[in-house]
């Protein structure tokens, strides 16, 4: 017998796993917050034997150090990661007892080099950003290792096929991303699945050639955030413990000369109270949604940050869900009132928008803009939006479209 959970963080659409037998635990692929997992062992009295990654994650930072040094547990990756700390490499095959059950090492590369899928007791397959629901992980994250997106496809397959189809129908499938996460196309909302069921109904797993699959994989990518190539690299190393990365409190003077000396003024407050009154040139990322990913996106590593929010509890938030993408980089939070110049955003009713002489430009992403768009609008997804810049600001007036 055993135990199972899952945790889920919606911000990231990110999965990981706690599974128990006999007073052992293992956690997998742990987010930088790992406070979740203590609570959760010790509420079921089991000591956190393993920390496993099933791969060198790009899209957020791991706890995997912190964890480790918090619990005494091993870390487990992937031969092929190339992890810079002490660690057990596992190749196919590997086996980690734990309890009463084993867990098995299937080596499946494609996502990434290093990628390890798990098999927990022979029921339960946690298939990391290889499998997930209705899709499979996108090919070209190989962070510059000497693997082309069409070598990393073609593994992709030989991985799918020669190990992940070959298991029993009744395996269940865990993956470690939902809907949402930019390791996919089109990764379904729910959150687990079995072997049969993306047999039958994963898009991806459809029989076909190789060479058919290669160049259906690496067609139509999108760029992928700028963050993950330095997040990659982090979770390489190691990042240091969450708790030493603080919010620091900043009067109105001090912020104003941050800004003037080349710092961002970062609101997180909701669009409506951004759009009444802001710091003159700040950027509104909510906190709602996908706060983090997005200012991984959007937000430059080398600039410093100023986080502007309605409460102190709020701007810690913030800082912390910066630091799960490896946003470590905030120079402190606006503590008290702005009293200098601010600056306004005009908010337009549909009705508005209709009756206005405006260019209309839709920030969406392609799909979301597919899916149903204003007539005549411009679309120019918000993370490309930089380098079209030259292309849009002709001048004229603008009305701005986005999914939130």
């Amino acid at each position: 017998m055993y135990d199972f959970h899952q945790f889920y963080l919606p911000c990231l659409a990110h999965a990981s796993y706690l599974i128990a037998s006999n007073g052992e635990a293992a956690i997998v692929d742990p987010q930088r917050d790992v406070d979740q997992y203590l609570d959760e062992a010790a509420k079921r009295g089991v000591r956190i034997r393993y920390v496993i990654e099933t791969h060198l994650h790009a899209d957020f930072v791991s706890g995997h150090r912190e964890l480790a040094a918090r619990t005494g547990a091993e870390i487990v990756f992937g031969a092929a990661a190339g992890a810079e700390f002490p660690h057990r490499a596992v190749r196919d095959g590997d086996v980690l007892a734990l309890g009463d059950i084993e867990l098995r090492a299937i080596e499946t590369p494609g996502h990434t080099p290093e990628g390890v899928c798990w098999l927990v007791a022979g029921e339960k397959l946690l298939t990391g950003d290889t499998l997930f629901i209705g899709d499979v992980g996108r090919p070209d994250l190989a962070g510059g290792r000497g693997f082309t997106p069409e070598m990393m496809a073609a593994m992709l397959y030989d991985s799918l096929h020669e190990k992940i189809l070959t298991l029993p129908d009744d395996v269940e499938v865990w993956p470690a991303h939902g809907a949402g996460s930019a390791c996919g196309k089109n990764i379904s909302k729910e959150r687990s699945s079995t072997i049969g069921i993306q047999r039958r109904m994963n898009w991806a797993l459809r029989p076909m050639p190789k060479d058919d699959f290669v160049r259906m994989m690496t067609s139509d990518l999108s760029e992928p955030p700028q963050y993950f190539a330095r997040d990659l690299e982090i979770n390489r190393r190691g990042a240091r413990a969450l708790h030493d990365v603080v919010a620091t409190p900043l009067d109105a003077n001090r912020v104003r000369e941050l800004l003037a000396s080349g710092a961002i003024a970062l609101d997180v407050r909701d669009s409506e109270a951004f759009a009444a009154a802001h710091i003159p040139k700040a950027i509104n990322i909510g906190l709602g949604g996908q706060y983090a990913s997005w200012a991984g996106t959007l937000l430059p590593f080398d600039a410093q940050i100023v986080i502007v929010a309605d409460s102190t509890e709020r701007a810690a938030e913030a800082v912390m869900r910066l630091a799960r993408v490896g946003m470590e980089n905030v120079a402190g939070y606006l503590d008290g009132a702005w009293p200098f110049e601010v600056e306004r955003t005009q908010r337009m009713s549909i009705t508005e928008l209709r009756d206005s002489p405006y260019r209309v430009l839709d920030v969406r992403r392609a799909g979301e803009y597919e899916s149903g768009h204003v007539p005549d609008a411009t679309n120019v997804p918000l993370h490309e939006l930089q380098r079209h810049l030259d292309e849009i600001a002709t001048g004229e007036p603008i009305a701005v479209i986005c999914a939130s």
